[in-house]
């Protein structure tokens, strides 16, 4: 088969995009003269944008708003062979139906994808044992490509270019007299269940007197949402919330130590670099680490042992406080002494 143009598809989150870039790896392998295209959305462009096997970032939001007629032009004039639907938004599995687009790849499991889309994998993400960034591979059969990697390549496969923006003197005035930085990213935006606003204050406090300058990150909004972390007025304690674009956020994790959180995109990229990423985990399926546990070669996670009585019943997750901000430390320091 050839193919000059490979598009995929990924308008959801930023660390669902994350987890979709180790796949262009193998597609750049398997057919490296074709051009790659990512279609996305605004608020994950900077993430797709330093990924090195794409040529082109497409942005939906250009179209988002417009009539499926001109949806379907859109798509049909950037001459795409084959598009993989890594997630299946509907509008644009539709799109490209009408567009003519010759390889249209999705699961089996959505109405729109059945009905829509003309090369189809089955496999259910719910219900599998393998990882997130393992499960997009899947979607590679119908181009010749039928190798899962293991998690230990996958770790080598996300192929980031450095990033280019430039962060506010202020922050990169405190970042080169300090030896050692982590980042605590308290909230998930609903992502995922949450560690609570006293672990993360009292994991601060344990780090900083441990010679780290602690940084607390998040959208303005969410540091309304965290008070004690977002006020805090602490030595090398150091609240960001909402003082950076993602493009400067990317950046400021780069010329960081690393980064603790659950389950939510800043944590992957932290991974994808290279950086500690320690992820915290409620062990309900489907959103236990088995899943969506970070990829890199300085991630790990830490999960309670067992699943409290709110997970057994389908209710509230309490699980994430059996986890101590003692454990946390512990796995911080066995990277950095």
């Amino acid at each position: 088969m050839k193919f000059n143009h490979i598009a995929v598809c990924r308008t959801d989150s930023i660390g669902d995009v994350v987890l979709t870039l180790p796949m262009l790896h193998t597609i750049r392998e398997q057919y490296p003269e074709a051009k790659i295209s990512f279609i996305g959305r605004t608020y994950t462009k900077p993430v797709i944008e330093i990924n090195k096997n794409i040529n082109r970032f497409i942005n939906w939001d250009d179209v988002a708003d417009k009539t499926k007629k001109e949806q379907a032009e859109f798509l049909k004039a950037q001459e795409i062979d084959a598009l993989i639907f890594a997630f299946p938004d509907k509008t644009v599995v539709k799109a490209a139906f009408w567009a003519n687009i010759k390889f249209r790849i999705a699961t089996f499991g959505r109405m729109h994808t059945l009905l829509y889309c003309n090369k189809k994998v089955i496999f259910s993400r719910k219900n599998s044992n393998l990882h997130e960034s393992q499960l997009n591979f899947n979607l590679l059969a119908p181009l010749g490509i039928d190798k899962i990697p293991s998690l230990e390549k996958i770790k080598t496969y996300y192929d980031l270019d450095a990033p280019k923006a430039k962060l506010p003197q202020e922050i990169s005035d405190i970042l080169a007299k300090s030896s050692k930085n982590i980042i605590l990213h308290p909230k998930s935006q609903g992502s995922a269940v949450e560690w609570s606003e006293d672990n993360f204050l009292q994991l601060a406090k344990m780090l900083a007197a441990k010679g780290y300058t602690v940084w607390f990150t998040g959208t303005e909004k969410e540091g309304k949402l965290v008070p004690k972390l977002a006020q805090i007025k602490a030595e090398n304690i150091i609240p960001l919330f909402g003082q950076m674009s993602l493009q400067e956020f990317i950046r400021f994790i780069s010329q960081t130590d690393g980064l603790v959180a659950a389950s939510t995109g800043p944590l992957h990229i932290a991974a994808a670099m290279g950086k500690i990423a320690v992820g915290l985990f409620s062990p309900r399926r489907p959103i236990h680490p088995g899943r969506w546990q970070p990829v890199g070669e300085n991630a790990t996670v830490l999960v309670s042992a067992q699943l409290c009585e709110g997970c057994k019943k389908g209710g509230e997750c309490t699980c994430m406080q059996n986890i101590t901000p003692e454990q946390v430390l512990e796995a911080v320091l066995c990277f950095n002494e």
